[in-house]
């Protein structure tokens, strides 16, 4: 039997969207381990616009070594996805601006940034395996001092869970960097070998930081 696209497929996990929460270290999905880290990557201008255009193409995980591979799939897709509510000043929840649903927005280097429902596969060399991770972008933040963005697990990835990666510019020009996630092993094997998984994760985490803040050329 043919292998099922990745874009066809939904996320692996229940809280979608659970990064987003406030009290995700103290209260996450049952049976998940929390994670957050967040350190300043740089200072000014060409820092920041350097940082989430990076951020908003897969630029942090190109280049931390991972090959990113980007799916085309139907714009209709969006099972998986997580749009936030939002409310008016009397507290009603407003629609979902669905006005931008088609529209492909691009970097100032012709990158396309990336969008709700963007389906991918990434995938991690370790000496001569190679660790293939589908994923499908969950939500994604696109404010003027802040912007990021969410995936979710696909069957097929090592782990169950969702990770955000998030810029943001603070009042003194200085950019930081939080990396937001809840995870855990996706089948018996992986957990069979979670003290490796573990550190894996610890070394591709200290390269998504080195990724932004490494001398700009």
């Amino acid at each position: 039997m043919a292998r099922q696209s990745a874009w066809l497929r939904t996320v692996n996990y229940g809280a979608v969207g659970g990064t987003k929460a406030a009290d995700l270290m103290t209260f996450p999905p049952a049976g998940f381990r929390p994670f957050e880290r967040r350190s300043r990557i740089g200072h000014g201008v060409s820092r920041w616009e350097h940082a989430w255009q990076a951020t908003l193409s897969w630029g942090i995980q190109r280049n931390s070594g991972m090959d990113v591979r980007v799916q085309d799939s139907p714009s209709h897709v969006t099972e998986g996805t997580y749009t936030p509510i939002t409310y008016d000043s009397d507290g009603a929840p407003i629609a979902p601006d669905a006005s931008h649903v088609d529209e492909v927005v691009y970097g100032a280097e012709g990158q396309t940034f990336i969008a709700p429902g963007d389906t991918a596969t990434l995938v991690l060399p370790i000496g001569p395996v190679r660790f293939r991770a589908p994923c499908r972008v969950i939500y994604v933040i696109d404010e003027p001092n802040r912007k990021g963005f969410a995936y979710g697990t696909l069957p097929g990835h090592p782990e169950m869970g969702e990770e955000a990666f998030i810029v943001d510019r603070t009042e003194d020009g200085s950019v930081w960097l939080t990396v937001r996630s809840f995870s855990r092993p996706s089948a018996w094997q992986w957990w069979a070998v979670y003290p490796v998984l573990r550190l894996i994760q610890s070394a591709i985490t200290r390269r998504y930081f080195r990724s932004l803040s490494d001398p700009l050329t």
